[in-house]
């Protein structure tokens, strides 16, 4: 794994983004090929091999990456059978229902598959919980795309095999390196038309809008004739990038380029990757920020970052009751958290602001519910970046047994500890004693544990 030191990367993405345009670039800043393969085989997925090799277009040199499926994945009897699919390399196959009577296509499978897949490999949770966030991004996309659940969505070209190992090969290829800090330039995508099941629909491909459509990322089309941002890139960029705008304040220290398949007209079709740390006080990203999106602390931290949604909605005529049922099924049902406090209305009325924190993804699923379930006539919707510490779990050993506490790094230095909540009442069930001591001997353990 190359330093630690390394925090920031920069992807500009002048001429588009592919997935595999991404893990070039990535190995042309130093991830190890050979670690990049032995990663993707925890996946316990065939029917491929791996290729990469130095290319240039327009006299810009960097690193094609390709992934060739094998006659086992393609069954093809011409043998093998390459699936170079840089921006603009290949058609769109719209995903479907995959309910009693469809026939997939040859590699095809469907979010819970592609879900069932990831999560039982032996890849990081890190990587795991990164790769399933970008396919989420495209579930969800062409979900509302086709009028379906995002689990039902079945994936006759992301779903295959070769776009498996980029959203993967991608999340791993960047843990490799570090896990750095991601900014991006202004998205840029050419004109003209793409193919599709259904016909021919313009540019932007209709999932490549929709996805960077729910982060916010603000879209501008070029005179380049042809398709140079893909839905998997979109959906990488959307996941991982935390802003988008020019490079503000950072010192670079080493560039690479991905290289795509074809020639464009107007400019190189690569994508260029800088690598290297944030000055003191930057505010890089500032520019084309989503709504409601703080801005960036001191670049020197090692936490981990997301999205999320917050839903609100002002209430001044709900029953109690109703209430408190809508906070319980909203959490049974995956919100990060729900809360409401007490307001004053128009007309001096009290009344309650009801919050629902939750997912991007479920954010259509948590604003129904709200209709659904309370008196509220409409949903206030903002999205806002989060801040986390790192975290680790101790396990404590106390004399009436054992103890799990969480502790939450901060640059390596343990800034939080916590003892498990559901740890220490079991615990004292078991024992009789009261839980404030469980939970008071539990923290002091873990403390003197740590020195």
């Amino acid at each position: 794994m190359l330093t630690a030191r390394m925090k920031t990367l920069y992807l500009d993405v002048f001429s588009g983004l592919s997935g595999d345009m991404f893990i070039g670039a990535l190995l042309d800043l130093g991830v190890d090929f050979r670690q990049l393969e032995y990663g993707l085989a925890k996946l316990n997925l065939d029917g491929y091999r791996l290729e990469h090799r130095r290319a240039a277009k327009h006299g810009i040199e960097g690193v094609k990456f390709d992934v060739h499926l094998t006659e086992h994945a393609t069954h093809n009897p011409q043998g093998d059978h390459s699936h170079s699919h840089g921006p603009s390399d290949h058609a769109h196959s719209h995903s479907h229902g995959s309910g009693e009577g469809d026939h997939a296509h040859d590699g095809s499978r469907n979010f819970a598959q592609i879900k069932v897949l990831i999560g039982a490999s032996a890849l990081s949770e890190w990587v795991k919980e990164k790769s399933l966030a970008v396919f989420q991004r495209i579930a969800v996309a062409e979900g509302k795309i086709h009028g379906m659940p995002p689990e039902e969505v079945q994936f006759h070209e992301v779903g295959a095999v070769d776009s498996i190992v980029d959203i993967v090969g991608g999340c791993l290829a960047l843990e490799l390196l570090g896990k750095p800090r991601v900014f991006a330039s202004a998205v840029v995508e050419g004109t003209g038309w793409v193919r599709c099941a259904h016909g021919r629909m313009p540019l932007p491909a209709p999932a490549t809008l929709e996805i960077l459509g729910a982060r916010g990322v603000a879209i501008s089309q070029c005179e380049e004739p042809r398709e140079l941002i893909t839905p998997t890139g979109a959906a990488l960029l959307a996941e991982l990038a935390e802003s988008f705008g020019p490079l503000n304040g950072m010192a670079v220290e080493r560039v690479g380029y991905g290289v795509g398949t074809r020639d464009n007209d107007t400019r190189p079709n690569v994508v260029r990757a800088a690598l290297g740390k944030l000055a003191a006080g930057s505010n890089q990203g500032s520019v084309m920020r989503i709504q409601s999106e703080p801005a960036l602390p001191s670049p020197t931290q090692d936490w981990d970052t997301d999205t999320i949604a917050i839903l609100e909605t002002n209430l001044d005529d709900i029953n109690a009751e109703l209430l408190g049922a809508f906070v319980e099924r909203a959490l049974g049902e995956g919100a990060l958290d729900v809360f409401h406090t007490p307001i004053q209305m128009k007309k001096n009325r009290p009344g309650v602001l009801l919050t629902v924190l939750c997912t991007m993804e479920e954010a259509d699923k948590f604003a129904a519910l709200m209709l659904r379930e309370t008196t509220a006539f409409g949903i206030r919707q903002t999205l806002a970046e989060r801040r986390k510490l790192k975290r680790e779990f101790l396990t404590v050993k106390l004399p009436q047994g054992d103890v799990t506490v969480k502790l939450g790094k901060l640059d390596g230095a343990v800034v939080q500890v916590a003892p498990e909540f559901e740890s220490c009442r079991q615990l004292s069930v078991k024992t009789g004693l009261p839980l404030k001591a469980i939970y008071e001997a539990a923290l002091s353990a873990a403390r003197a544990q740590l020195g």
